[in-house]
């Protein structure tokens, strides 16, 4: 385990899962956090108890095996993590050389960066012909100006075929009830069109887990700016065709 800004406390998959259903939701994605590196042992674990349940994003360097990589898919595991605000994230500069088992996979992307680097997202988009995910609602948070340039850049990401995982409002500046991230997801959203997910984040690692949001303040907002007609389809149809699941997958 790498020494980052936390310590993982054990939860198990049953709790989520507990948590999910009150929800309606039956089947979920789990990403590896930042501070197992590439170890994704625990991640392969998971979605072992409950075989083709649920879906995974790992983390990985060009030195991974095409056996490793399809121990990983077969598991379940559709994507890749980069994730560059985390002080033990993991940079891109895997992906030049990983890009081609990737597409070969029909895996995507999935980053977790500052507003200042999506720019940067937008080039490699294009080199690497690989589907970008961009978690946490691509840093756009309370702050975000009107103007900004990085507005540009997420549009230009979006026209190129990303998608937009909307999620971790207290990540973003905000608090509980998170009304003022409403015309932040409202904006954001609008070019990506369907190509939008919606994430719950637990367990909070950046949070106390006595305090951690409940995902129905966490979906509230979303509910608020797209609708409830719309907010379904983000938790049903199209986390289906991101995560290659016939039935719901979040």
């Amino acid at each position: 385990m790498l020494a980052g800004h936390y310590r993982p406390q054990t939860r198990t998959l049953a709790e989520i899962e507990a948590i999910s259903t009150l929800h309606g939701i039956g089947r979920l994605v789990l990403v590896q956090p930042s501070v197992y590196g590439t170890d994704n042992s625990v991640l392969l674990g998971a979605l072992r108890e409950h075989p083709q349940r649920h879906r995974g994003v790992a983390v990985v360097d060009e030195g991974v095996t095409d056996a490793a990589l399809d121990t990983l898919h077969d598991a379940g595991v559709r994507g890749v993590r980069f994730n560059r605000v985390s002080p033990v994230g993991n940079g891109h500069q895997a992906l030049q050389a990983l890009a081609p088992r990737l597409r070969e996979r029909g895996w995507h992307v999935q980053w977790y960066v500052r507003p200042a680097q999506l720019a940067d997202l937008v080039d490699l988009q294009g080199r690497t012909g690989l589907t970008f995910v961009l978690d946490h609602l691509a840093g756009i948070g309370i702050g975000t100006a009107e103007a900004d340039l990085h507005w540009d850049a997420l549009t230009e990401l979006a026209a190129r075929g990303a998608w937009l995982k909307l999620s971790g409002w207290y990540r973003l500046g905000s608090t509980a009830p998170y009304a003022d991230m409403v015309p932040l997801i409202a904006r954001a959203s609008a070019p990506f069109e369907d190509r939008l997910v919606w994430g719950s984040d637990w367990p909070h690692t950046s949070l106390p887990f006595e305090s951690a949001p409940r995902h129905a303040s966490l979906l509230e907002p979303v509910r608020l700016a797209l609708g409830e007609t719309a907010t379904h389809a983000v938790l049903n149809e199209r986390a289906a065709v991101l995560y290659g699941a016939e039935e719901q997958v979040r």
